[in-house]
């Protein structure tokens, strides 16, 4: 059988321009995980976080009237609730899997509960692209690149500026230390807690940032259960993926996200394929990579902070 794929030059943009706007939204949320393992906490709350985000971000935006103001809701929820795993994980010393596993559960619950009343509200709040004279009317570059919405301004500006905290600052040091070893970080006068519950609320934050960008502006529709469908989880694995640097993170995204963009933009390139089959092509492309990072690692030192995933109590002197 021979399958026959049409390629406009309308279906390519179209289809870049998806990529760099699911891109943005991966981008925010691993972004956010990357701050916290740098700190030596593990937290696969990340799917829960974006839930809330995403439904205080639609309900707030759809209240103002302001996109920029549900970007705001959905990123100070996010940080409250991201504040769960900081008591247990930093506060109690719990297992940050299992924490991270029941932050997951509850921001879900919580999310599809408070969204519930707003399932099918008209209302939306919605980021435009941004028009940059002439810069935007360069071919191809200009109707993609330089037409994207401000949030992807902003995930650019926001991962520039954490890899220059990281990298070059005392504040990046402490948080870097606390992920290596948290004893050494102790003795070197900095607050290992203070850091880690820090690190968590940030990347609670841009989750919940991520989440808000979702509803305000990705979703044709209203609010709806389930909205993340599992794209926390690819977040996550960006990290690995970006070994831990946001640069590496940033070009993962931007690949993770041309796999999304492929579940909306495929029908314009008349292919006919199953839509379940299109839909399992990221997280089944996250397993793959995953893998394949895994195999590659078994005889080199991994990249990972020494201390990730390891709960730190200071002894009294």
């Amino acid at each position: 059988m021979i399958l026959a794929i049409t390629f406009s030059e309308d279906a390519i943009i179209g289809l870049v321009v998806a990529a760099i706007q699911f891109g943005t939204l991966l981008y925010l949320a691993a972004l956010g995980e990357t701050i916290t393992e740098k700190a030596g906490v593990l937290n696969l709350g990340v799917e829960g976080m974006m839930a809330i985000g995403a439904v205080t971000g639609y309900i707030g935006g759809a209240a103002s009237g302001s996109p920029w103001m549900g970007l705001l809701v959905g990123a100070i929820c996010g940080a409250i609730i991201s504040l769960v795993h900081a008591l247990a994980a930093v506060g109690l010393g719990a297992d940050q899997v299992v924490s991270g596993l029941a932050l997951t559960i509850l921001g879900l619950g919580l999310a599809d509960f408070i969204g519930s009343d707003y399932t099918g509200d008209p209302r939306r709040a919605h980021f435009g692209e941004v028009d940059l004279p002439v810069l935007t009317d360069i071919p191809w570059v200009g109707e993609t690149i330089f037409a994207a919405t401000p949030v992807s301004y902003l995930a650019v500006a926001l991962g520039v500026a954490t890899w220059w905290v990281l990298s070059r600052t005392s504040l990046g040091l402490g948080i870097r230390a606390a992920g290596e070893s948290a004893s050494t970080a102790d003795a070197a006068g900095h607050s290992v807690a203070a850091i880690r519950v820090g690190a968590i609320a940030a990347g609670g934050a841009l989750a919940g940032m991520s989440g808000a960008y979702l509803t305000n502006t990705l979703l044709g529709t209203s609010w709806n259960e389930g909205v993340t469908a599992g794209r926390g989880w690819i977040a996550v694995a960006l990290v690995i993926f970006g070994a831990w640097r946001p640069g590496r993170v940033a070009l993962g995204a931007v690949l993770f996200g041309l796999t999304l963009a492929l579940q909306t933009r495929l029908g314009f390139f008349d292919i006919n394929v199953s839509g379940t089959l299109v839909s399992m092509t990221p997280y089944l492309m996250t397993v793959i990579v995953l893998v394949v990072i895994s195999y590659r690692a078994r005889n080199q030192p991994s990249p990972a902070p020494a201390g990730l995933g390891l709960a730190y109590r200071r002894e009294e002197r």
